[in-house]
């Protein structure tokens, strides 16, 4: 399977599991082309098809950019997220179980076993505190995408106050687990605080997760999942492209 049919199914994956709605994209990485990177023209992720794609370089915009390609172009290029070659992938979305947590002091922490993908910390970042309230809060520019990247360091997802959130990864098929499990670990997690106090997974149990080799991209568990998303999308034709 080539590189944009697996970045359509993504789009779909990502839409099936109201993880995206109308808005939010999934882009990923060119490997035999480093600063560039194939993200979807401005199309709803659940209608995207190969043709849609685009693809970008990181440190200029292409003839199709638009400013919603100002998140990939800041958390794919090597000057952005300097020391984390392993960035192949990254999804921007506005799932709302994760909101409540873009607004409060309450952290939102991995608290089941499929959340530890998201790491043990999970920042917020307040497009206020460098940009002020004159904003729309969404990420118009490079200097505001680059200020997203800073926030995110070297953690798996960063939270955007009041808009969602931004997430990078190693593969398309690890951005897409992480970001499908987020929601999840979220709505746990809301609903652990209504009963009491909460018990995160610990640095141990994240790290044991991290290390198993099910996890990998290419595994059979990891396979079944990314095939069980494709069919509930309705793209389960696309796996043999």
């Amino acid at each position: 399977m080539n590189l944009i049919t697996e970045l359509v199914i993504a789009n779909r994956i990502l839409a099936n599991e109201d993880v995206v709605d109308a808005y939010g994209h999934v882009s990923v990485r060119n490997p035999e082309a480093p600063e560039h990177f194939f993200l979807a023209h401005s199309r709803s992720p659940a209608l995207v098809e190969a043709g849609d794609i685009v693809e970008h370089h990181a440190r200029r915009a292409a003839a199709q950019a638009r400013p919603a390609a100002a998140v990939p172009r800041a958390l794919h290029p090597r000057g952005d997220l300097r020391g984390r070659p392993e960035v192949m992938a990254v999804v921007h979305a506005h799932a709302e179980d994760v909101l409540p947590f873009t607004i409060t002091r309450a952290p939102l922490r991995p608290v089941i076993h499929s959340g530890a993908f998201i790491g043990a910390e999970v920042p917020v970042w307040d497009i206020a505190e460098r940009f002020g309230d004159r904003t729309n809060l969404l990420v118009t520019d490079m200097a505001q995408g680059r200020d997203l990247a800073k926030r995110l360091g070297g953690n798996s997802v960063a939270l955007m106050r009041g808009h969602g959130f931004a997430a990078a990864a190693r593969s398309l098929i690890d951005v897409v687990r992480l970001s499908v499990y987020l929601p999840r670990n979220a709505r746990v997690q809301f609903k652990a605080m209504q009963i009491g106090e909460l018990k995160p997974l610990s640095a141990g149990e994240i790290q044991a997760r991290a290390a198993g080799t099910g996890y990998k991209p290419q595994s059979p568990e990891t396979q079944r999942a990314w095939q069980y998303w494709a069919q509930r999308a309705g793209c389960g034709d696309l796996l043999e492209s």
